[in-house]
């Protein structure tokens, strides 16, 4: 039997054996964040779209350059590879001359252009040009508060990717994620990017599990604030949290079913810990794994009908998957003897988990349909996998270069963003949906 809160039977708990001072709690509404990101974009898809970009007329009226924010989110999706543009002024209005933008080597051309408003906010427009076919792929007009422009430019960025590829673009989603600074645990919902940080919660005790509820409006976690994990749900917009789970023992690993009506969480109520599911909105707890074993981590598939668990029933932890009332549980990893941390792909056709290697904690992938495994990862210590929405780029947690950081990575491998923060370490990233 193993022991939950021994670091080696997750290594997202490895950093709960520290205690910090009691000091007070502070339950946010979204403020503004310190911390930015450094990234660092290394590798390349095997096709990538040759796009360009002219720096948007009256660029300098807003605080944030629009292209290169484009320019970062369509490289760090790894099917995009930026082209220098032709020393010319367009925007929005301007008819290019596609032929020498072709000769330059590039397939499509984003133009734009920043004005501002009466009511001080800013008008950021722009077009989007095949250069090959000679169309114009068309465009639009986004009024935003000053605070808001790299919304505009990741919804640009959105537009453009499912212009060229045909899928829904992941750039104006958020992610969540917990640093460590100090004695001091932080909350924060930021973009997709990683910056435009805003904190949730800080606390002097561990804040771990965030799971996002379908359409992006609450956010569960596990608190250690009580002395003891509990899970509550925040309220994004205002702030507000309610508790969710505070039953007799460990409360943790908090997920929502697809439609955002009842969540599934690790308990010890039975006295060890076994998957149980609850209502939403409150009341008693459904056990779901009926083992002898730790039974934790559990975790809806996409469509709703299974759940994704970690097991040690089989003697060390491994993945099973059973079905959403805790029917024929089936073991799913037997590639290595320790795999933790599922997280099923939205389109279902992926499971995103942790492998032990001679030691090494490591990211890999399993293609669900035929149990194929793929390592994306030769670090150390990685943790919490976590897929964007359209399922073609997957956060996760790691130590590099002697500090945790976050890193996406394509489903491939092929093409990794590290984003390190400024100060303290961060963990615990969860990338949340579409929002509704």
């Amino acid at each position: 039997m193993l022991d939950l809160n021994r670091p080696e039977w997750l290594p997202t708990r490895r950093h709960l054996l520290s205690q910090a001072a009691v000091l007070p709690l502070a339950v946010l509404p979204l403020q503004s964040a310190l911390a930015q990101f450094r990234v660092e974009v290394s590798g390349a898809g095997v096709t990538q779209i040759p796009i360009s970009g002219v720096a948007f007329r009256d660029n300098g009226l807003a605080n944030q350059d629009m292209v290169a924010i484009v320019r970062a989110d369509l490289e760090r999706s790894g099917q995009f590879k930026f082209i220098e543009p032709l020393p010319v002024r367009l925007d929005e209005t301007s008819r290019p001359d596609l032929a020498a933008w072709r000769e330059k080597g590039t397939d499509a051309l984003l133009t734009g252009s920043v004005s501002k408003l009466a009511d001080g906010r800013f008008d950021i427009r722009f077009r989007l040009w095949d250069s090959v076919r000679g169309q114009d792929l068309g465009g639009l007009s986004y009024p935003v508060n000053a605070g808001d422009l790299r919304y505009a430019a990741h919804r640009i960025a959105d537009y453009v990717y499912e212009k060229l590829t045909g899928e829904k673009g992941v750039f104006a989603t958020r992610i969540a994620y917990v640093t460590k600074n100090g004695p001091r645990y932080t909350l924060l919902v930021a973009d997709s990017d990683g910056e435009n940080a805003k904190a949730t919660l800080s606390s002097p005790e561990p804040i771990i599990s965030p799971s996002w509820a379908p359409g992006g409006g609450q956010l569960a976690y596990v608190s250690f604030e009580s002395r003891k994990p509990v899970i509550y749900s925040h309220d994004v917009a205002t702030g507000k949290r309610r508790l969710l789970a505070n039953f007799r023992g460990s409360n943790s690993a908090p997920s929502w079913s697809p439609d955002g009506r009842q969540v599934v969480a690790t308990l010890s109520l039975s006295g060890n810990a076994q998957v149980y599911l609850m209502d939403a909105n409150g009341g008693q707890p459904r056990r779901l794994t009926q083992s002898g074993s730790i039974d934790t981590e559990p975790v809806f598939s996409a469509d709703g009908r299974s759940i994704f668990f970690v097991s040690d029933r089989g003697g060390s932890p491994q993945i099973y998957r059973m079905g959403a009332g805790g029917e024929n549980p089936q073991r799913l990893t037997f590639t290595g003897n320790y795999n933790i941390s599922p997280a099923p792909s939205p389109d279902g056709r992926w499971l995103a988990f942790i492998s032990r290697v001679g030691g090494a904690f490591r990211l890999h992938v399993m293609e669900l349909s035929s149990g194929n495994v793929t390592a994306l990862s030769d670090a150390s210590a990685d943790e919490s996998p976590s897929f964007a929405p359209n399922s073609r780029l997957i956060v996760y947690a790691t130590r590099d270069r002697g500090q945790e950081a976050l890193m996406t990575s394509t489903v491939d491998g092929r093409v990794k963003t590290r984003l390190t923060g400024a100060q303290g370490d961060i963990r615990e990233p969860e990338w949340g949906p579409f929002v509704r």
